[in-house]
């Protein structure tokens, strides 16, 4: 390669946007491109897109950030990272039969309990998954089955999002461990289809995609895909990875002891294990890594940085007007006022449960309180207790973690949290563990991109590419001087929410309008 540069690129499907990025051979990166998309809810519970959107979406991401590279044969390798759950049935022809469900749509809410009581606690033994819900695939294919029984006997193939864009690109029907780790048709302790929910379900293993390991080869893209890319024919398609899965990789997280933590709208927590650890209680899904040999812990909370985002839409609209007009982030406006306010604002405790919450309470009644609120107080504490709020969230997942046994020496942050220095600060104080915060904040497309080198030959192997592309920018190291201060604080957090815990069903009966 002496003389010859080399650009790895690394895609990534998510809920409502395509990322490209382009990194070269040292995890640089050259470019980014993003394309949006909106997802339908024509009815209640249903939300679809087309399929087509996703790889028109692809192609434009993939053009735009291809721009900047002059000779595209220097672009060797792509690979894909995906939201899960995500399911599109294609025909004979590689057609979709019908709009691809969405991980968040609901409609098989009835088949969801079907297969609960059918398979019961062997589904958690068997995929990992500790509850059936209807996010699982394997509940819209039986929907599908019952529902619309003339489309799904043209089905040829059920496939993830991941391996719908690796067969538009390949035309080859393929997936890995990591995202089908999450349709309930996936044995994780065997890394094979579960035949007997095959068989529940009325299909067989050939109506499944070939599944291989992350980070081989799938083969050099179609014509057809070559020209819509804009790439040459040549350039090498891996298999990918499940964006946490992926995001992991390109955080650095792939081994025993590391954890990363991902704040945006939601809190997504991933712990790298050497084996499969099942939770007692039933709280945390287990997942297939990415990386060779290993699994992951997943404990999530879906109200993490979305507070902030309510905060700043509801009382923040000045700050928001100034940044837009300095071309300054209004978050990083609330950061500044959130750092004259001393460790533990003043007293005040949030609890950031304003839609339910998940992991570890598993209470969809539960709701945001603002507890011990003075004269004394005023927006800056609010803004700084939220930024707390979510810390002690992560602390009580890294103590549940712990629990079971994982050791954890110290936690990555991704995600736009990450880009915050006084909360990654809190977070280190909280949990009194190092944060550390990788240069690259697409680690989702990094890892994509790893994926990629490794099938290409330029990297000997994960670990190697991991140490030679992910580079830590910063480390922030647990104040001992505020430790005590978080840990009372702490004890609070969890103690309010268990003695409010009763009261919040009653509140949400108590708020429905009176009829006489």
């Amino acid at each position: 390669m002496e003389g010859e540069s080399l650009y790895l690129l690394g895609i990534d499907i998510g809920t409502t946007s395509v990322k490209a990025v382009v990194f070269n051979e040292d995890g640089r990166r050259i470019s980014k491109a993003v394309e949006e998309y909106s997802l339908e809810t024509p009815k209640p519970d249903y939300v679809e897109l087309d399929p087509e959107v996703y790889w028109r979406s692809c192609v434009r991401a993939v053009r735009e950030a291809a721009k900047p590279i002059s000779d595209k044969n220097e672009i060797k390798a792509l690979s894909i990272s995906s939201q899960g759950e995500t399911l599109i049935a294609i025909d004979e022809k590689g057609n979709p039969l019908q709009k691809a469900i969405v991980w968040l749509d609901n409609r098989s809410k009835d088949e969801a309990e079907e297969i609960a009581k059918r398979f019961g606690r062997e589904v958690y033994e068997v995929t990992g998954q500790p509850t059936v819900v209807p996010t699982w695939p394997a509940t819209k294919i039986l929907w599908m089955k019952k529902r619309i029984p003339h489309l799904f006997k043209e089905v040829k193939t059920f496939m993830m999002v991941e391996d719908y864009i690796i067969y538009r690109l390949t035309g080859r029907r393929i997936t890995e461990p990591s995202i089908c780790s999450s349709t309930l048709l996936f044995d994780i302790r065997r890394d094979r289809w579960w035949g007997e929910m095959l068989e529940y379900l009325g299909i067989g293993e050939d109506q499944l995609p070939e599944i291989v390991r992350s980070g081989a080869v799938i083969g050099e893209l179609t014509e057809e895909a070559s020209e819509s890319l804009g790439l040459p024919k040549q350039t090498i398609v891996a298999s990918g990875a499940f964006d946490q899965a992926a995001a992991a990789i390109g955080a650095g997280n792939i081994e025993e002891g590391v954890v990363s933590e991902s704040t945006g709208a939601a809190l997504a927590i991933v712990a790298t294990t050497t084996k499969r650890i099942y939770d007692p209680m039933k709280r945390i899904p287990l997942h297939r890594h990415a990386a060779p040999g290993l699994y992951f812990l997943m404990p999530w909370c879906q109200t993490a940085g979305i507070i902030l985002k309510w905060f700043r839409d509801r009382f923040a609209q000045p700050e928001k007007v100034v940044g837009e007009t300095l071309g300054v982030s209004a978050y990083e406006i609330l950061d500044r006022e959130a750092e004259r306010v001393p460790p533990g604002s003043g007293g005040l405790i949030i609890l950031p449960h304003f839609a339910g919450a998940a992991s570890p309470e598993f209470d969809p009644m539960a709701r945001g309180v603002f507890f011990g609120l003075t004269l004394s107080h005023d927006r800056r504490h609010i803004i700084r207790a939220m930024l707390e709020a979510i810390g002690y969230m992560l602390r009580r997942n890294i103590e549940l973690l712990k629990g079971l046994g994982i050791p954890i020496k110290e936690v990555r942050s991704i995600g736009g949290g990450a880009r915050s220095r006084i909360w990654c600060r809190i977070k280190a104080d909280i949990l009194q563990t190092p944060i550390l915060v990788p240069v690259e904040e697409e680690t989702a497309c990094l890892g994509a991109a790893i994926l990629a080198g490794i099938a290409s030959g330029e990297y000997r192997d994960l670990r190697n590419a991991v140490r030679r592309l992910v580079i830590i920018g910063e480390r922030i190291d647990p104040d001992p001087g505020n430790r005590l201060t978080y840990t009372r604080l702490y004890e609070i957090y969890v103690e309010l929410y268990e003695r409010l815990r009763e009261l919040f069903p009653k509140l949400a009966a108590a708020s429905q309008p009176l009829r006489e």
